[in-house]
């Protein structure tokens, strides 16, 4: 990172500001372009490694590239705040954002399955105990990340 003095590298401080993020853009390479989605999420620590979690539909073009394998990015930010200034280059924003990259793969159990929603549903609303259908796990495609590099700013 070029500017030391904005990193963040505490990992509470980290899964603070996750919190406070409401969409994660994955990024995907489709045939040497880029294909970056906006998704909901949820994240948690396994195995001492930070996770996301996210669900869709069982097809399209972002699960047709999950099963191509391969690494891709990803991206947060939030608290964003003009600060204003005299002229144009007086001007500059303060915000808080995670990039990084990871590995994309299914959860197929329907244990994990109802673990991984539990953790969406859990970010999105900051309430758990949530019931889910057993149809509902079924058509419903989730998929983890799993970071190998991150780095947060603010």
């Amino acid at each position: 990172m070029r500017r030391k003095d904005r990193e963040v590298t505490d990992p509470e401080k980290i899964d603070a500001i996750l919190a406070d993020c409401t969409c994660c853009r994955l990024a995907f390479c489709d045939g040497g372009r880029p294909y970056i989605v906006p998704l909901s999420f949820g994240f948690a620590w396994e195995d001492g490694r930070r996770v996301f979690y996210f669900h869709g539909a069982k097809e399209g073009r972002k699960i047709d590239l999950i099963r191509a394998g391969g690494t891709v990015g990803f991206e947060l930010d939030t608290h964003y705040k003009l600060n204003e200034g005299d002229s144009a280059c007086a001007y500059s924003a303060r915000f808080q954002s995670v990039i990084g990259t990871g590995s994309v793969s299914f959860v197929e159990e329907t244990g994990a399955k109802l673990a991984a929603l539990e953790r969406i549903m859990a970010h999105l609303t900051g309430r758990s105990g949530w019931d889910f259908s057993a149809e509902a796990v079924e058509a419903t495609c989730i998929f983890r990340l799993e970071v190998e590099e991150l780095a947060c700013k603010e």
